[in-house]
């Protein structure tokens, strides 16, 4: 398995549980910078002082259900070098690429119509792509995109390490314990794993 090949590169097995779709549920996630630079801010005084970047990230994380309506981040923490966020995402809600516009006038109509139909196959294209690769990960990777995106434009120094981690949050004991982790983990930074 770890010797299949995909366009002459070793292919990397995927992080994420085969026995789960990620298509609904509560997970404890983690994305770190490349090399764990502090491309987000500084700590001091126990306090996060952010970047550009770091804002970016911040922002986008609290604005995730404009672009991904199935997705909550209810509780998130931007650190110099990475993130935490607990993440609920609701299978229930239709993917879609866009938001619905205000009601065309008769001039515009046909032309809408096409776009319309063009748009529903782009949303059913959409839909495929989530439930195979799960809606966390289509999430996931458009907030990194985001980020990075934000980043390029502003010619702003910065880049991921590829991929996430993430856990499935099982209880609420285990939920209880990640919200308490990241509420204190500017004031812990110092013993964090990703401190360096």
């Amino acid at each position: 398995m770890a010797d299949e090949k995909f366009q002459n590169r070793y292919r990397i097995p995927s992080a994420r549980a085969k026995w789960h779709d990620y298509n609904g549920g509560a997970y404890f996630i983690t994305i770190c910078t490349a090399h764990h630079r502090h491309y987000f801010g500084f700590i001091e005084n126990d306090q996060m002082h952010y970047s550009e970047i770091g804002q970016n990230a911040f922002d986008n994380l609290q604005n995730i259900q404009t672009h991904y309506p199935y997705a909550e981040i209810p509780l998130f923490q931007v650190m110099p070098n990475h993130l935490h966020a607990v993440v609920f995402i609701d299978g229930d809600i239709p993917v879609q690429t866009r938001r619905a516009t205000s009601l065309p006038d008769d001039t515009t109509q046909s032309v809408l119509t096409r776009r319309a139909t063009s748009q529903q196959s782009n949303d059913e294209k959409m839909q495929k792509i989530a439930k195979k690769q799960g809606l966390l990960s289509v999430c996931m990777g458009g907030l990194k995109s985001a980020v990075t995106k934000y980043a390029h434009t502003n010619n702003i120094d910065f880049a991921w390490q590829t991929r996430f981690h993430d856990h499935i949050i099982r209880d609420t004991n285990e939920m209880n314990r990640i919200a308490d982790y990241i509420e204190n983990n500017v004031a812990n930074w110092k013993s964090d794993c990703f401190y360096d």
